[in-house]
């Protein structure tokens, strides 16, 4: 009787709730937020100058990730995400008078700070999705948030050129985004919230679905009023956390050669140059943007109508996202020296590909612990961020002659191989199921009660 009631309870809310909710444009906020934030990165500069402003950024931004997590689970997302976009967007519009006033040095000081706000940004996202996104459209919602850092990347790669050649100069490209980021924060101050308790724009049936879905996988509202210790012992030795972090920390270094490693190598060695063709540069994040968008409805799809569980869904997609690369990786340190825009097509489809892995581990540490998504995406993101500074590296170190061809197939069959090993751990020891120390207990052997959750929300409704 129960579960007929809580079926019909089910049927009865997915008819009332909006086909395009609340939560969906919450998402749409966030998209736009990323986007802009990821906009205010661009910049023209020499060599020299631009790696030392590019590692204050980093370092600011690796600096924020882990209490940035804290944070975000002490005083909520909403506030978190504010913070970031408008202390960001106001560092934005003061970049062009202080590269005046105080030249490069001053620069990586503000870029430093920049990227410390920036760095927050993920785990806040993390613990937004964690409160908003009802399990069955978790990766999708997730994963159509974080497009809007692709659209952004899109944009300015497009546009920066024809904004600096402008009238306004390049101070324009700092401006431009700076501006809207402010307004996009007084948006999200007065529509955006941290949980659907916070806003007062949420249906009743809307809520409901979201706290039923929440409620049967361990991240009721009302545990998290209660804050918790982060369990770090618990957390460092959790088996499908730590292969979560290898499974990112192979993504990214995949990523990172791809991006500032494979254009010199075309051009080296196969004699095409496409990082002064704005348009080249931007087709792999737009071809990524469009294949994460495409893919959202269809993920939500399987999930919804339980064709596939959610950690066979985690599964399939990241091995997607990192065996194809690996493959395509390879296969480009064995291209003839003539077969340029072979290459330009595998890159594009190396990088695309990899977008896939957005429904794969990048959703997984909401799956692992919704309570401490913020914490784990901070760590996980902290260790990916490492990688993409060893990566270029160690291309330096073992690539002496950019011609060299044999010496680009090591690079790349080391990067394949980091792909290929780091999806076959996720594969033997990932799971998308909630760890027992999502309730602060340090105890990975402890079982949380989820069935007393569940049947106390069906005694409630079979009243």
């Amino acid at each position: 009787m129960g579960a007929k009631r809580q079926s019909s309870i089910d049927i009865n809310i997915n008819l009332k709730s909006p086909i395009f909710g609340v939560r969906h444009m919450q998402c749409f906020l966030i998209f736009c937020g990323l986007c802009l934030i990821y906009a205010m990165r661009e910049y023209k500069w020499s060599e020299q100058t631009k790696s030392h402003i590019l590692s204050s950024f980093f370092c600011g931004y690796v600096f924020a990730q882990i209490p940035a997590g804290a944070w975000s689970r002490r005083f909520g997302g909403h506030l978190i995400l504010l913070m970031s976009a408008s202390l960001s967007s106001m560092l934005a519009l003061l970049t062009p008078l202080s590269a005046d006033v105080g030249d490069w040095p001053l620069l990586c000081a503000l870029r430093f700070f920049q990227g410390l706000f920036q760095g927050a940004t993920s785990p806040a996202l993390a613990t937004l999705m964690a409160k908003w996104a009802p399990i069955e459209e978790r990766s999708a919602m997730l994963t159509y948030c974080s497009s809007g850092l692709e659209l952004g990347i899109v944009i300015m790669l497009a546009t920066s050129g024809m904004l600096s050649s402008s009238s306004w100069g390049w101070p324009s490209t700092f401006y431009i985004p700076g501006g809207l980021g402010l307004l996009w924060s007084v948006i999200w101050f007065l529509f955006g919230a941290s949980t659907p308790n916070d806003c007062k724009y949420l249906s009743p049936a809307e809520r409901t679905l979201i706290s039923i879905s929440l409620d049967t996988n361990g991240n009721s509202e009302k545990c998290n009023t209660v804050v918790h210790l982060i369990p770090w012992k618990a957390i460092l030795a959790s088996r499908p956390f730590l292969v979560l972090v290898l499974s990112q920390c192979a993504s990214s270094w995949c990523f990172w050669t791809l991006l500032t490693q494979i254009p010199s190598y075309i051009k080296s060695v196969l004699g095409k140059d496409i990082q002064s063709n704005a348009y080249f540069s931007a087709l792999p994040y737009l071809m990524m943007l469009l294949l994460s968008l495409t893919l959202c409805p269809i993920a939500s799809y399987l999930e919804k109508s339980k064709r596939l569980k959610a950690t066979v869904s985690r599964k399939i997609f990241n091995t997607i996202g990192q065996w194809v690369p690996a493959v395509t990786l390879v296969y480009l340190g064995f291209l003839r020296t003539d077969e340029g825009d072979l290459a330009i097509v595998l890159l594009t489809l190396t990088v695309t590909i990899s977008t896939v892995t957005h429904f794969g581990f990048q959703v997984n540490h909401l799956d692992l612990s919704p309570h401490f998504a913020g914490t784990l995406m901070g760590i996980a993101n902290s260790a990916a961020y490492v990688m993409s500074f060893i990566a270029p590296l160690l291309v330096g170190y073992i690539v002496t002659d950019t011609t060299n061809l044999h010496q680009w197939r090591i690079i790349f069959s080391i990067s394949g191989a980091f792909s290929f090993f780091g999806n076959l751990f996720f594969l033997f020891f990932g799971t998308a199921k909630v760890q027992p120390w999502n309730d602060g207990s340090q105890n990975n052997n402890k079982v949380k009660p989820h069935n007393k959750i569940v049947k106390s929300s069906n005694s409630q409704n079979s009243v």
